[in-house]
């Protein structure tokens, strides 16, 4: 049964998500991005073994380093509520151009067909996910690529607990 956390309108009852409704989750929350710095809009949803889905977009810091990215956010929410076991997360990612619009280049819409996370947010992902499923969904909707954490993440650090 997947159930969204507060702030969605809506949930998907008695079944599980999609990969395509993940990543339109993920679509939905990038439009809260706050990026003024990059205009490159990222929303994460992470799935959690009880079928909730935590949300989560990038938010932008003028000094850069502070910066967090979807995938942080959407897993802090889970983890500052309770959350502990996990399925999935889907990513997507979308630049904006100085007016506010998806940038365009001369063939249309820029397409980054499935972004993976970043190093700091896969060793993130790992020491609280562990091997979890990973969907680069487009910005479009589709699924772009999906992945094991563990292939991108190969010989992941951790410490035995």
């Amino acid at each position: 049964m997947a159930r969204l956390t507060r702030g969605h309108v809506s949930a998907v009852a008695n079944e599980q998500l999609s990969g395509k409704q993940l990543v339109a989750l993920a679509i939905e929350v990038s439009d809260y991005a706050v990026a003024p710095h990059s205009r490159f809009h990222v929303g994460a949803a992470l799935e959690s073994e009880d079928g909730i889905i935590y949300t989560g977009c990038n938010v932008e810091s003028d000094s850069y380093g502070l910066t967090i990215c979807a995938e942080r956010v959407a897993l802090t929410k889970a983890l500052s509520e309770g959350a502990r076991s996990f399925n999935r997360i889907a990513i997507i990612g979308i630049q904006y151009d100085e007016n506010g619009v998806p940038a365009k280049q001369e063939h249309g819409i820029t397409e980054i067909d499935g972004l993976g996370p970043c190093g700091a947010c896969r060793q993130l992902l790992w020491d609280h996910c562990r091997d979890i499923e990973v969907i680069g969904g487009t910005s479009n909707g589709e699924v772009g690529r999906v992945w094991r954490l563990a292939n991108l993440l190969p010989d992941a650090f951790h410490i035995d607990r």
